[in-house]
Order: C-alpha cells, then structure tokens, then sequence
C-alpha cells in the first residue's frame, strides 16, 4: 500500500502509542529487617507506615529457626536470620551460626551476587545501623564473593565513637537508625537503586535492655516512622518516574518470655511475621520462613539462579503461583517417606536425591532420579534398594525446587 504524506504522521503516531502502552514499569525491591520486634508488640502498637504498606499488600506470621530438631535448625540470633534472608537458606548451609560471622559459606550466594551476575548494568544499595551487614555477609569486595561490589552503601556509623559516643542506654544506636533512615530514603528518592536492603537495630536493644515494655513500645513506634521516610520516598518514585517498588519488612527472630532474650527454639523464638505492599500466593497463609523471602525478591526481579543452586535453596516463592512448600521426610534404612503441602496445581513432579554434599565445598553433587510422583497426594513412599547413612532430597517443581536434608534413623 502507497502511504500519502497525510498518513505518515498518524502511522508514527500509532506507533508511538503502541510503544508507550506496551512499555513495561521498571521493577525496584527493597527489604528492610526491622530487629527482633516480637509479632504481640507489632500488633498491639500504633504503626500506620507499616498498616498502609499492609492495606497495599499484607501481613503475613512467620517463622525463623529452620526444621526444629532437624538438620536445619538454626539459631534465632540475629546475624543468623540476616544471612538466611540474604542466601534462602538455613544455617547448615549458610554456615553463619551467631553475631561473630567467623566462617560464611560463600558458596551459597546472597540474592545481591545473584543479582549482580544476572543484571551487571544495575544498582545494589545496603543501609545499615552494623557494618558487619555489608563487609562479612554480603561480603563486599572479597574473593570469596567473586569481588561483589556494591553501587551505594551507608554504614559504620558504630564505629565512630567520636561522633556517636556509646551510652548505656543504647541513644547512639537510635540516633544511627534515625540517620540510617533519613540517609536510604533521600537514596531512593534520588538514585534509586534497583535491590536495596535496609536494617535497623535499636528495637532489638531496647527488647535486650527492657523486654516487653513502654520502651520497646516506643522503640517499635519510632521504626515505623524511619519505615514512613523510605515509604513515601518510594511513593514519589512511583508517581513521578511510573516505577513498579516491591517492599518487604520483616524482623530476624522473636523473642523469649519477658521480651527479653531470644537464640532457642521456642516457638515465641521463633514466631516472626513479614509484611509487604504484594498480594502473596497461598503459600504465605502456611506460616513462611525468612528464607522465602530470597526467592520472592529473585522472582518480582526476574533473577534467573541456576539449576545446582536452585536445588539447594530451602525458601519457596511467596509470588506467582503456588505448587508446593513445606517438605518433610524421614529416612529408615532403605525407605525414604515424604511428605508436602500442595496447593492444588496437581500434576507430576520429579524427585532427586544425593548422598554428597560437595556444594558446600563450591563443587556439584551428582543427584539420582528416584522417580517422578502425584503432587497432589502430598505423600510418597520410595524404595531405596540400598542404605544412606544421609540424603539430600529435592522435588522438582514446574518453578524452582523444594529440598530437604535426611539423616538415617536405623
């Protein structure tokens, strides 16, 4: 067909608008782990930032602490929960077992090293109230990380004693948060970093000092006002530059009786919750673990992570659909049980298991098909046909895989 100059301009203007409409939004997530702040207080406590994050997404009771009993026990000690957020898994693998972080398994890469090998050209940002969050867990610019680097930080605050002397009553760490806050939120507001993790620490001191008191309780007001500064800046992100911001906020244990102490496996240790401005899948309503919070941010950012450290990853997306979560087993002689919770997608799913565990060591394991099974039974029993003393199990799932480590019990 013959175009008339007439038409030419109306054929570009279409085109135009086609572009424009089909342009998708920039997608941006940020986590923030507000320390140890028990689920009791956060419901009884005025915290309108978080109920308007809340009114956009939900909130959602978790758990920290791994298999209780299990081989992925873990520790509900501070450091521990950061580092399984940032690697989806529990403290077998990530190998960070208190505050001191003496021997990390870098072999088990954070969602930022994920994220840098899957989009070089984008920006990574940590604000924290602890230096240790960036140089020993991210572990920013070492060997052992591939020399991750990270695009913006703002931390170490602690260590300037001058500036912020230490007082017995923990006023530093709140004015460090305060500043903290301020600093990531005027970030955002200007830079806007594609994955940006947030931590701030004085609840935690304040759970230590007080237990369940006023003072937790003002603790807890005050985080959510820090919360409010980065959640506006990421509502005029919004408005001003059509960015799509994924937020997530959660807390890295609870604490014992009092308020006081945390570390054990009680179940008041190990009940936290997680929030966010998204609408989660099924899997949120069965009590999520910190570690899905890895894949949930992997998958909003379209982070592709291969299939040798897929399998190893004990979190399970909290976005897009629901197959299957929760794996449990036991391993008798030659019989392996399992047992799943599905969530009615149905279908045939793969299991592979392994008696090694050379990944920890930054090799492969070879995995052994066992067969393939009915998701929706929620159960199978296999044959063996020979003792292991040890099996790593995963289940192959139309998306990403669900794992469980076994000891034998005869």
């Amino acid at each position: 067909m013959k175009l008339s100059i007439y038409t030419l301009p109306f054929l570009f203007a279409g085109i135009f608008l086609i572009s424009f409409q089909t342009k998708a939004q920039e997608k941006k997530a940020l986590f923030i782990i507000l320390d140890g702040i028990q689920r009791e207080l956060l419901i009884k406590n005025p915290t309108p930032n978080m109920d308007e994050i809340i009114s956009e997404g939900g909130y959602f009771p978790a758990h920290v602490g791994g298999a209780k009993g299990g081989y992925s026990e873990t520790p509900t000690i501070s450091a521990v929960g950061y580092n399984s957020l940032l690697t989806g898994v529990w403290v077998n693998k990530h190998n960070v077992k208190g505050n001191s972080i003496r021997r990390p398994n870098y072999n088990y890469w954070t969602i930022f090293r994920h994220f840098k090998e899957n989009y070089p050209n984008k920006t990574t940002a940590v604000y924290s109230t602890w230096l240790d969050n960036r140089t020993k867990l991210v572990g920013e610019n070492l060997e052992a990380t591939g020399r991750l680097h990270l695009d913006y930080h703002f931390d170490g605050l602690e260590v300037d004693t001058l500036g912020y002397p230490h007082d017995d009553k923990s006023e530093y760490i709140k004015k460090i948060d305060q500043e903290v806050a301020a600093y990531a939120a005027k970030d955002i507001s200007r830079k806007a970093p594609d994955l940006t993790w947030v931590y701030l620490q004085y609840t935690d001191d304040m759970g230590h000092r007080f237990g369940a008191s006023p003072e937790m309780d003002l603790a807890i007001q005050e985080a959510d006002r820090q919360v409010g500064l980065i959640w506006s800046a990421i509502k005029e992100r919004e408005k001003e530059f059509d960015e799509d911001w994924m937020i997530a906020i959660t807390t890295d244990h609870g604490r014992g009786e009092g308020g006081f102490h945390h570390g054990g496996q009680s179940d008041e240790e190990r009940a936290t919750w997680i929030i966010s401005n998204k609408i989660f899948n099924e899997i949120s309503g069965n009590t999520p673990g910190i570690v899905d919070l890895f894949p949930t941010i992997a998958r909003y950012m379209g982070v592709v992570i291969p299939k040798n450290q897929a399998m190893e990853i004990d979190g399970v997306s909290l976005l897009g659909e629901a197959f299957a979560s929760h794996l449990k087993g036991s391993l008798n002689g030659e019989h392996l049980t399992l047992n799943w919770q599905d969530y009615g997608s149905g279908g045939k799913v793969k299991i592979w298991a392994t008696p090694t565990n050379q990944f920890r060591y930054g090799n492969s394991d070879l995995y052994r098909l066992l067969g393939e099974v009915d998701l929706g039974k929620e159960t199978v029993e296999l044959d063996l046909k020979m003792k292991y003393d040890n099996l790593k199990v995963a289940m192959e799932l139309p998306e990403g895989f669900i794992n469980v480590w076994l000891k034998n019990q005869e």
